[in-house]
């Protein structure tokens, strides 16, 4: 299969993913106390991650934690930690997660800035156009994550995937915003997003 078909295969697969969600019926189950625990084992309380490479939920668009559990669950996106807990999970209980997820307040680790990687951070991500899809304050919309306060390890290898890796469960938007970026770029680009404040 040809790498445009591929993309376009993952891109269907997404939309479908997606789609399961916005289904009429498709109500939030009630989440069981063992399983927000698990959650919060590696997603840390309220959401926020202290462990490095691993994604804090807390403020995330409910949209993109429902798009990226169907994709986890499905398959289509490969987070071997995630496979055996999302494996047989319900829509309903998606949407649950998604819902608790979204509504808790983002409380980013306290980070030594440094001014010169904020400040290239700042230049790549103004000229990139970070801002117009993960809006200005880098808070995100949508099925579109939050950057801002996000755990700096778990930005750049994440981005340094979609570089490197295109393939499906893989945003093929973000894959062509971050070709030809340096590591130092993406390096620069984490701190800033991770450091960032709105």
């Amino acid at each position: 299969m040809g790498v445009e078909r591929r993309v376009a295969a993952g891109l269907v697969s997404k939309l479908t993913a997606a789609s399961l969600l916005l289904m009429p019926g498709a109500v939030p189950a009630q989440l069981p106390p063992a399983m927000l625990a698990t959650c919060t084992a590696c997603h840390g309380p309220g959401g926020n991650s202290q462990i490095a490479q691993t994604p804090s939920l807390g403020g995330q668009p409910k949209l993109f934690v429902e798009n990226q559990l169907v994709l986890i669950r499905e398959g289509l996106r490969d987070v071997p930690q995630m496979k055996s807990l999302t494996a047989g999970i319900s829509d309903e209980t998606i949407i649950a997660l998604a819902q608790h997820f979204a509504a808790l307040a983002p409380a980013p680790k306290a980070l030594p800035v440094n001014q010169e990687r904020v400040r290239l951070g700042a230049a790549t991500a103004s000229k990139m156009l970070c801002g117009t899809c993960h809006l200005p304050d880098y808070t995100g919309q949508k099925q579109v994550p939050r950057l801002a306060g996000q755990d700096e390890a778990y930005l750049l290898e994440s981005m340094k995937q979609f570089r490197d890796n295109p393939g499906p469960g893989r945003d093929t938007i973000m894959s062509a915003s971050l070709y030809g970026l340096s590591d130092a770029d993406l390096t620069n680009l984490a701190h800033y997003f991770a450091t960032f404040r709105p």
